[in-house]
């Protein structure tokens, strides 16, 4: 849920702690019709297994979309993010996280293409290799996410708008700070900059995902549809359909990079 004023704070973080692992899917309403208005490219859906690391998929995913928007063709692993946390000592031992940890875990220690590490017992590559040139993972990241590229949005009513404050939760354990906005312009942010083709990562209080088009049902309610990272399952091929009035009560915060932020 959104942190209101009238939810306790012990509540909050109980909730926190829910798992992010495959279950029936609480997001897309069952017995809709949907209409695609709008869907953007998007790289294959992805599978994070039994582990809780939905975070670095839907930030990748976010990441990979925004390239792609470009006519930049980039697939990274996710794989190898969980294995580099291994070396934080602020890494729980679920390996749980935020989007925004993805970021700056992709500053530290780099990336590489999904081809190079498909699962989490692949060695590390030391090099990686794109259109003919070398890279280490850390030149590669430099390509994929710029330094400060992108921004977290929060909307929390007990704090000041238009301020930065350190996202207060268990899996923050990178103390990342968001920009606290009211929930009503985060919505339109958000609305826009998929409509403008950029990638969006979305997440409420136990589970993470890209945001990667628009749709509406029979009767005009409108949705956000989301890569998930449980497979390319179900009837939607992995893909879910969130409606934006669950947005304004679910949201915990959205990625996006500060172009679409602030075009």
């Amino acid at each position: 849920m959104k942190l209101k004023t009238t939810i306790a704070s012990t509540v909050i973080l109980v909730t926190l702690m829910g798992s992010c692992t495959h279950q029936q899917s609480a997001y897309t309403p069952e017995g809709k019709h949907f209409t695609n208005e709008l869907l953007n490219r998007m790289t294959p859906v992805k599978d994070q297994g039994d582990s809780q690391t939905c975070w670095i998929y839907a930030m990748l995913a976010a990441i990979e979309t925004e390239h792609l928007a470009w006519g930049d063709s980039v697939n990274l692993s996710p794989y190898y993010i969980e294995k580099m946390i291994e070396q934080e000592q602020a890494c729980p031992t679920t390996k749980r996280g935020e989007p925004t940890t993805l970021i700056s875990m992709i500053e530290k220690y780099g990336i590489c293409g999904y081809d190079a590490m498909r699962k989490i017992t692949t060695p590390v590559p030391k090099w990686v290799f794109m259109l003919g040139a070398q890279y280490t993972p850390q030149e590669f990241a430099r390509s994929v996410c710029k330094p400060g590229e992108y921004i977290a949005l929060m909307s929390n009513s007990r704090l000041p708008y238009f301020q930065e404050a350190e996202l207060d939760m268990p899996d923050n354990w990178t103390h990342e700070r968001y920009l606290n906005i009211p929930m009503d312009s985060l919505l339109v942010k958000t609305e826009r900059a998929v409509r403008n083709h950029h990638g969006v990562c979305w997440e409420d209080e136990s589970h993470a995902m890209a945001i990667v088009g628009l749709a509406h049902d029979e009767d005009g309610e409108r949705y956000f549809i989301m890569k998930n990272s449980w497979g390319d399952q179900g009837p939607h091929n992995g893909l879910e359909y969130y409606p934006f009035s669950r947005f304004n009560q679910e949201t915990v915060a959205v990625e996006m990079t500060r172009e679409a932020y602030e075009p």
